[in-house]
């Protein structure tokens, strides 16, 4: 048999596709839309809430619910479902007889989807695009689809701790940085002159806090209300940032490590729905018990403290391993939810959100730059009434998407990008 061209190979059809995956895939994108709201809609105030005064009522119980099961573990999911589509797509590539050609098709589908990221981040205005790193960490899955489930997992383990290792590091470092910048801030107040040492050590903890006064937070939201170009160049530092220096403090071992446990996951099945509900069980129980303790105790320190940035810092130290079990938490109790088939209509429509999760995830950028930047809404609603919106494009692309998916085989963004991928248009159009 001939090694197929890449002109000749085809992309997953829906018969062929896993039910399972899709579905969590949905879930995953919209729950994904829960955290990045607070940045596409408030200023400097992601994770903080006190920045702008939210830390009473709603808005302090919606932050709260965020921190404790959706920060970090929805895009935790989204990315593990990443590692376990390398798998599928190489392991079906090879059994089509594309030999040599699975590498030429997964590379080009990766720069593809880097740059769908630089279109996100530069035209779409989403500096927290997640694209671009999934193109950017998917160039160096390939060589590694073949090694055994104990590798695949002992990897990310070397990752995760280096991630948690650098963390405390930043901690200890930004302790000492507050420790000098107070002692120079006493100097100064009695009238003393301070030297160059004393001076640096204010300005890096100024640096390194990330307060910010009422006139920052004004002028930033003013820098939001201008021309579309004039919007693009006040976000374009944030957005350079995000594509370079954060990829390589945080990414690599945020997202490459999730991609690592995706792939195993993938060959140990437990992404097919295909363990028993007693595993599920499990793992939702332990993953929640153990997670859902660790950010707890991270929230009470940041709130017990009058969110002080240091004792940010010092909660961060432990984020990534709280994360990882929520995160595996999730992963039991959507399989058990899957398996139990209940509101058979609500995983039909999340299945085709999944389906369509790149057209559906670029469209919350679409959505709510016209909403917030177009219509000047940016900085102008309360933490709590973001989610209206939020609500309003989970219900929109819930009903949408399995009608578009009846009359079309991908959804817009995914025919683009398969069509670069394989080199060909695809057809598109149900007939």
């Amino acid at each position: 048999m001939e090694p197929l061209t890449t002109n000749e190979i085809n992309p997953t059809q829906n018969q062929a596709r896993i039910k399972a995956l899709d579905v969590i895939r949905g879930i995953a994108l919209l729950g994904i839309l829960l955290m990045n709201i607070n940045g596409m809609g408030l200023p400097y105030s992601y994770s903080d809430p006190s920045v702008l005064g939210h830390t009473e009522g709603l808005n302090f119980y919606v932050w709260f619910a965020n921190e404790l099961f959706f920060e970090g573990t929805m895009r935790g999911l989204f990315t593990i479902l990443f590692g376990a589509g390398v798998i599928l797509l190489t392991t079906r590539l090879i059994h089509k007889g594309a030999g040599i050609f699975t590498a030429d098709v997964y590379y080009r589908r990766m720069i593809w989807l880097l740059l769908f990221g630089l279109v996100n981040s530069w035209i779409f205005l989403w500096p927290g695009d997640i694209l671009y790193a999934y193109g950017l960490f998917g160039l160096f899955l390939f060589p590694f689809r073949n090694l055994s489930v104990k590798n695949l997992l002992i990897i990310p383990a070397i990752l995760i701790s280096i991630g948690v290792v650098w963390d405390v590091y930043d901690y200890q470092k930004n302790k000492e940085i507050k420790t000098e910048a107070e002692l120079a801030l006493i100097l100064k107040n009695t009238g003393a002159t301070l030297d160059e040492k004393a001076e640096q050590a204010i300005a890096k903890w100024e640096e390194a806090s990330p307060k910010k006064t009422p006139e920052q937070i004004k002028e930033y939201i003013e820098g939001m209300n201008g021309s579309y170009f004039d919007i693009m160049k006040h976000k374009a530092p944030k957005i350079q940032w995000m594509q370079t220096w954060f990829q390589y403090r945080y990414s690599a071992w945020d997202i490459l490590s999730f991609m690592f446990l995706g792939m195993a996951f993938y060959k140990l099945r437990i992404l097919h729905g295909e363990r028993t509900i007693k595993f599920y069980l499990l793992l939702a129980v332990i993953g929640y018990a153990i997670g859902l303790s660790i950010n707890y105790y991270e929230v009470s320190l940041i709130t017990g403290s009058d969110y002080d940035p240091l004792h940010t810092y010092q909660a961060h130290q432990t984020y990534s391993i709280g994360r990882l079990f929520v995160t595996l938490g999730h992963i039991g109790l959507f399989m058990l939810f899957i398996k139990s088939g209940i509101i058979g209509f609500l995983q039909r429509s999340l299945a085709a959100v999944g389906r369509m999760a790149l057209s559906n995830y670029l469209m919350h950028s679409i959505i709510t730059s016209i909403l917030f930047l177009g219509f000047g809404l940016y900085g102008q609603l309360e933490r709590y009434e973001l989610y209206y919106v939020v609500f309003s494009i989970w219900i929109f692309q819930l009903i949408t998407s399995p009608i578009w998916l009846k009359h079309f085989y991908f959804g817009p963004f995914e025919w683009l990008w398969r069509s670069l991928t394989y080199g060909k248009k695809q057809v598109f159009k149900k007939s």
